[in-house]
């Protein structure tokens, strides 16, 4: 992205018109309104090469098909939709983003120091990585790969559904059926709080976790859990291919495929399918085959 002499600057400008700043590139746009009767939508469609500084959207779908943009110091309301579709190479830093499905089809995006509260964020984005924000929304981030989240809390429903190829770290989720269908995703030192977390996942590894709440981690293939807190959590593991060192006890872990589960303490060890082969260690039994007798 260009930062030198050739940059246009516009500022402490309003726009409500339709299409308002369509096409422009090398532009650094300063302290202006997105706003007004008019109720113009696509402000800043098909540019290049933008720069966007203390500005104010409350107007729809303002950055769609455009390349290079980076947005400081912003606010996009409720009422500013879709903001960025289809765009790419994109940086949002200390913005509040208010809209619904704020951002979507977007590749090589960068959020740093964000508040988000948008329902259905993050659609089929192709890398992106989020650092120190918090957000709020269902269906967070479906669908996207290469994703790498540092020091993020997200709250909402049905996240990071069917996504690929991430990393976690440092997190804190308060979310229900979170990475479902998720494949080749680590999630490391992080709080993991909902319910029927995980379900149909695969290749997918909580290092160093705290995870919070009923039946976790059901129909898993590659599944491993390396000195993770489980709290709070019964019926974990049903039909699961599982690895897991577990350092709290388990409330109940019901018909594990394969695999070995360590745990210091089970109070239930449920067992009613023959193709439940999962070995169970625990800290009173070397090995618990059955205790439901």
């Amino acid at each position: 992205m260009k930062k030198d002499s050739s940059i246009n600057i516009i500022q402490n400008q309003k726009y409500d018109e339709e299409r308002a700043l369509y096409g422009v590139k090398d532009i650094h746009v300063k302290n202006c309104e997105f706003d007004g009767p008019a109720d113009g939508e696509s402000a800043f469609k098909e540019g290049e090469n933008i720069i966007v500084e203390d500005c104010y959207f409350n107007l729809r779908y303002p950055f769609w098909h455009d390349k290079k943009l980076r947005i400081t110091n912003s606010k996009m309301t409720d009422a500013c939709r879709a903001a960025l579709w289809y765009s790419a190479e994109v940086e949002i830093l200390k913005t509040k983003m208010y809209g619904i499905k704020a951002l979507r089809e977007c590749s090589n995006v960068k959020i740093i120091g964000c508040d988000i509260i948008s329902p259905e964020f993050g659609w089929s984005v192709q890398n992106i990585d989020m650092t120190d924000c918090t957000a709020e929304s269902e269906y967070f981030m479906m669908r996207s790969k290469n994703i790498k989240f540092k020091n993020v809390k997200m709250r909402g429903k049905y996240s990071f559904q069917y996504i690929e190829d991430s990393l976690f770290e440092y997190c804190v989720f308060n979310t229900k059926d979170a990475f479902w269908h998720a494949k080749n995703v680590t999630v490391r030192n992080s709080v993991i709080k909902g319910e029927y977390l995980a379900w149909y996942c695969e290749n997918v590894t909580f290092e160093n976790c705290k995870i919070i709440g009923t039946q976790p981690l059901c129909y898993c293939k590659g599944l491993k859990l390396m000195d993770c807190e489980m709290i709070d959590t019964d019926l974990c593991f049903e039909k699961s291919e599982v690895e897991a060192k577990i350092t709290t006890p388990v409330i109940s872990i019901k018909n594990p495929l394969s695999g070995h589960i360590y745990v210091p303490d089970v109070k239930e060890i449920i067992r009613d399918e023959k193709e439940a082969n999962g070995k169970i260690f625990s800290g009173k039994e070397k090995y618990i085959i059955d205790n439901s007798k």
